[in-house]
């Protein structure tokens, strides 16, 4: 993948490249706010992802995230200092797609690049499934509706992007730390029990304990019904 780091401070740059170098991405690194809009211009679809720094030396971070909006749908991930919640809610209005507090884990901010571009890539496919059906549970993603037996359930937020995420790919096995990564967006080893009651929740609302599978010590399963 291709990434657009975008940091003023070339040692911190000079060392996040590196490490994203590892893991197979292909930096570009942008000093500026001006520098990161021109690399964006002629190659607007060639980057997965932009990194963006707040603390740019010729202007103010939050403006070039609108102004990278208004040209691309390429995610942005914000990384910052600024930890208050205003500053986030604001970074995120502009059209962040999420948004990284320093100082930060290095494989937490692996984990949130890798997430924003699959949810991206999936939205974006040519053909993405907009309803997923499984038995007598239909699935509507724009919506964001759920029935059963041609009933609604009522879900929460965070319980629909669970069962969401686990039915793109019914059968297949998805870690707790890449749910935990890619439904609350954080690597914090405590939400691990909110991941556990929100699938006992959907296990009860369902009807259908048996449709989400714990693969003991990995994570947890969609188990499509037979016909």
């Amino acid at each position: 993948m291709r990434l657009l780091l975008v940091e003023d401070d070339n040692h911190v740059a000079a060392a996040l490249s590196a490490i994203l170098a590892r893991h197979g991405f292909d930096v570009t690194h942008a000093r500026s706010g001006e520098e990161a809009l021109r690399a964006l211009v002629p190659e607007s679809d060639g980057f997965g992802v932009v990194l963006l720094d707040l603390g740019l030396p010729d202007q103010d971070g939050y403006e070039v995230c609108g102004k990278i909006r208004k040209r691309t749908a390429t995610p942005v991930i914000m990384v910052t200092a600024r930890a208050d919640v205003r500053s986030r809610i604001h970074g995120l209005n502009l059209g962040a797609d999420d948004y990284v507090v320093k100082p930060y884990d290095t494989g937490e901010l692996l984990a949130r690049i890798h997430a924003v571009s699959r949810r991206t890539a999936h939205e974006d496919a040519p053909g993405a499934e907009h309803e997923v059906r499984l038995g007598a549970v239909h699935i509507e993603l724009p919506t964001r509706q759920v029935r059963v037996d041609g009933t609604v359930v009522q879900l929460t937020r965070k319980e629909f992007d669970l069962l969401a995420l686990l039915a793109q790919r019914p059968g297949v096995v998805f870690r707790r730390e890449q749910i935990i990564s890619e439904v609350w967006r954080t690597s914090w080893e405590g939400t691990g029990r909110t991941l556990e009651v929100h699938v006992a929740s959907l296990r009860a609302k369902l009807r259908r304990p048996a449709l989400i599978e714990t693969v003991r010590g990995v994570g947890y399963r969609l188990v499509a019904p037979t016909a």
